[in-house]
């Protein structure tokens, strides 16, 4: 294979739930980081030859090949084919790993991955698919909401509320660090609306003055699920567990947000014809599946086997991006990998900044790598778990 080249990675803000990109369609969000790139290179000298986009909730304003429309909506040639794809919350580096793919098997030189989740106007669970919803599938598989699997990982594992509490709080400290000294300003671009306004500019869901004790007075927001038959379900499951202890609220999940990302990935000369310069080359990524009920165990074997397809180990990582979904999950895999906190979400994560699901994993991309570069260092690497039991990882090489 040939070496697959990251060029850019470019991101939207994250729009909190109902705030200034709601009034923005889907379509018109996903085309807005295509089209930047449009702006900043010569596709005429290298045509795009493929968009690949992942999309989580591919419903109603988000549905019909949702890339197609974002394609011919950020004025590209109508000669350029585009795809969405579904790996839940996987689904933005799923794209980015499929088009690399394509890439490094010589089937093409110039591609796009992105992703877009617009949740204000897409709400999560719209698709209901059967798992989730018909009783006799939830039933045979001891279904459980997202939930109730983070509140089992904290269970079983001895995590604290303060854990998870204190871990959401330095996820927001971080953020608010990161966007005061500009450390995403190289990655976003603004977002504009029908009229020509810009809408947003920065990432709007942070709560720079978030502590532990602010967190403390949130109730969990898993527990009347959990009473309603979840968690004995989940028990089943494993049945050394007496109780699910409720950890998890609002302030130590991920936010809910609008938002889209796109990266630019090619062949190594194609580069040079387009004005685009080499950042960093994707060396593996590796998806997986885990155990369904609790769902969210899945990163650390992503991780494990993205670093062996590499030929790297945990201790050849610069920095990683395990996104926040919850606190439990991270804490997990830091602890299944014995990972240093200090390498981890240094410029905090979807606690604070949110997760566009379809959008996050090509998001990361571009964060991971900016961070790179800001601190003159080499690997990184990017895992989300996935719901339904799964999970990816890739690893990057700046260059």
């Amino acid at each position: 294979m040939t070496d697959i080249i990251i060029y850019d990675a470019l991101r939207t803000p994250r729009g909190k739930r109902m705030g200034s990109l709601a009034p923005i369609s889907p379509i018109r969000l996903a085309a807005a980081p295509l089209a930047a790139l449009a702006t900043r290179y010569d596709f005429t000298a290298a045509p795009v030859e493929d968009v690949i986009m992942g999309c989580a909730v591919p419903v109603g304003e988000q549905g019909a090949d949702i890339a197609k429309a974002a394609v011919v909506a950020a004025g590209y040639p109508q000669e350029v084919p585009a795809s969405q794809v579904n790996r839940f919350c996987g689904s933005g580096l799923d794209a980015v790993c499929s088009a690399a793919g394509q890439i490094g098997s010589g089937q093409l030189e110039l591609a796009i991955g992105s992703g877009i989740e617009h949740m204000s106007r897409v709400e999560m669970g719209s698709d209901r698919g059967a798992w989730a919803s018909d009783p006799r599938e939830t039933l045979i598989t001891h279904y459980a909401p997202q939930g109730i699997g983070a509140d089992l990982i904290a269970t079983l594992n001895g995590m604290s509320r303060i854990d998870v509490d204190t871990y959401a709080a330095q996820s927001q400290a971080r953020a608010a660090i990161a966007i005061s000294e500009g450390r995403f300003d190289k990655s976003i671009i603004p977002v504009s609306d029908n009229a020509g306004l810009i809408a947003l500019t920065k990432d709007e869901h942070p709560r720079p003055n978030t502590t532990v004790d602010t967190l403390a007075k949130l109730k969990p927001a898993f527990a009347a699920p959990g009473q309603s038959g979840f968690d004995q379900r989940a028990i089943l499951r494993y049945p050394s567990v007496e109780y699910i202890n409720h950890v998890h609220t609002g302030g130590n999940s991920s936010g809910i947000v609008d938002g889209a990302a796109a990266v630019l990935l090619g062949s190594p000369d194609v580069g040079a014809r387009i004005g685009a310069e080499k950042r960093a080359r994707l060396r593996s990524w590796a998806h997986i599946g885990s155990e369904p009920t609790i769902m969210l165990t899945g990163p650390a074997a992503a991780t494990r086997l993205a670093l062996k397809r590499a030929g790297m180990t945990i201790a050849d990582v610069d920095l990683f991006e395990i996104n926040e979904a919850f606190s439990s999950v991270v804490l997990f895999a830091m602890q299944e990998l014995a990972i240093d906190p200090e390498r981890v979400n240094v410029n905090g994560g979807a606690i604070a900044l949110g997760h566009p699901l379809g959008a996050t994993g090509a998001m990361l991309i571009g964060t991971v790598l900016d961070e790179l570069e800001r601190q003159n260092k080499t690997i990184g690497l990017v895992t989300l778990c996935v719901a339904g039991g799964m999970a990816s990882a890739a690893v990057i090489e700046r260059i």
